[in-house]
């Protein structure tokens, strides 16, 4: 039986022309990411299964590809639940693994430490145009900045990136989890119902505000709190800042600093933002991950009509590991879908150093080839990339090939 030559469903094969966009977009990201003053850090694919598992990362702990015990702890015949299977688990984001980093090594770095995180992680999700099982993830956090200069310099990076790998007319909406309760509790909802209360608000961009109102009532939630919830959003919308709307609308509800911090974020990118976007309050806004705190922003792309990264504040992550909270925030660049837009736009590397390459002939004299090959080296010395092939016997074929990979300058070298 013949062995499958496909890739496992969602996950791929990387071909040369999208790995060189990757590289381009990974060096980019990396290059604007250390002028903000980010560390890069590395972090094991695989975690404790406790760690994964901890209620933090809302629907992907359900995605989770879990590992099964190996060797003699892996006792088939006597296991009796899914604890006496599996230990780890691979990573489906890069944040849980970054606050145990921290918490392991927190005497070791600077304080507030900035962290860039660029790595895979893996869900077992359902594949479709842009997301995959196995998918790249770029992160970069702040540790210990309890004010909103954390957010501001995260949002300032991340927007300067997208804008220098040529991205314009998008969006990071912004909201903050805060407000998100506090409307909850002024219309009248029980804490316990919050969680489902955000996930159906999360529909919205989807089903909008009748949608959101009937699954709501599907619930069992009270008529006059839904009608008092979405009169919110409505005003919010019709205001003219929805968030001094809110902020004076949820009195007793939520405190000023909530109000003030959104401000302060808001008017210090706008007034230092290099690339070309907006900035949008969206009350709507809610975010996957339970572990958020405070602030959240999501980048949207028109191009993609989805959310192409987000982030936001997680100031009680670390104290699950250590006992102590520690301020922490953090932005994620959708890598995958960044590159998926680029390929799709025909979008080129620009040349960052001249392409050459030798053709040589079949049955070359080899006491010349090493004076080729030697040729070869001083121009790759010299700053050039010089590849060195053998001529195929379709040579226009081959050098057509060579040109549309970008090698402006082809050099043949033949046996007579």
């Amino acid at each position: 039986m013949a062995l499958s030559k496909k890739p496992v469903n969602g996950m791929k094969d990387i071909l040369p022309e999208e790995m060189q966009i990757r590289d381009y977009v990974q060096q980019v990201i990396k290059e604007t990411y250390r002028s903000y003053g980010f560390t890069p850090i590395e972090t094991p694919c695989m975690e404790n299964i406790a760690n994964l598992s901890s209620r933090q990362g809302g629907e992907n702990e359900k995605l989770i590809f879990k590992v099964m015990k190996r060797g003699e702890k892996l006792k088939l015949a006597e296991a009796k639940e899914e604890a006496d299977l599996v230990d780890f688990g691979m990573r489906y984001d890069l944040t849980v693994p970054l606050v145990r980093f921290y918490a392991n090594n927190a005497n070791d770095l600077p304080s507030p430490f900035k962290a860039l995180q660029i790595g895979n992680v893996w869900r077992a999700d359902r594949p479709q145009r842009g997301r995959y099982r196995q998918f790249m993830q770029c992160d970069i956090d702040i540790i210990g900045e309890p004010g909103n200069l954390a957010e501001i310099e995260l949002i300032l990076a991340t927007t300067t990136t997208i804008g220098r790998l040529g991205f314009k007319n998008f969006e990071i909406r912004i909201n903050d989890r805060r407000i998100l309760k506090a409307m909850a509790a002024y219309s009248g909802f029980s804490g316990e119902a919050f969680d489902t209360v955000f996930i159906i608000l999360d529909k919205m961009d989807k089903i909008g505000m009748d949608g959101v109102a009937a699954e709501l009532e599907k619930e069992g939630c009270a008529k006059e709190s839904i009608d008092k919830y979405l009169a919110l959003f409505r005003g919010a919308a019709e205001a003219e800042n929805g968030i001094r709307y809110l902020a004076s609308t949820l009195q007793g509800f939520l405190d000023g600093e909530t109000e003030q911090n959104l401000l302060e974020i808001i008017d210090s990118v706008e007034a230092a933002k290099t690339a070309d976007f907006k900035l949008v309050f969206d009350p709507t806004l809610v975010r996957g991950m339970s572990y958020y705190t405070g602030t959240i922003f999501e980048i949207a792309m028109p191009e993609l009509g989805a959310a192409c990264g987000g982030g936001g504040r997680y100031d009680g992550m670390v104290g699950k590991f250590t006992g102590n909270n520690v301020p922490a925030c953090g932005f994620s660049i959708g890598f995958e879908r960044i590159v998926l837009l680029l390929m799709e736009s025909g979008f080129e590397v620009p040349m960052q150093r001249p392409k050459t390459a030798y053709l040589i002939e079949k049955g070359y004299p080899a006491e010349k080839l090493s004076e080729v090959i030697a040729r070869a080296q001083a121009e790759r010395q010299a700053g050039k990339q010089v590849l060195v092939v053998r001529m195929n016997k379709n040579k226009k074929f081959q050098k057509e090939k060579l040109a549309a990979e970008g090698y402006g300058d082809i050099v043949e070298f033949f046996k007579d």
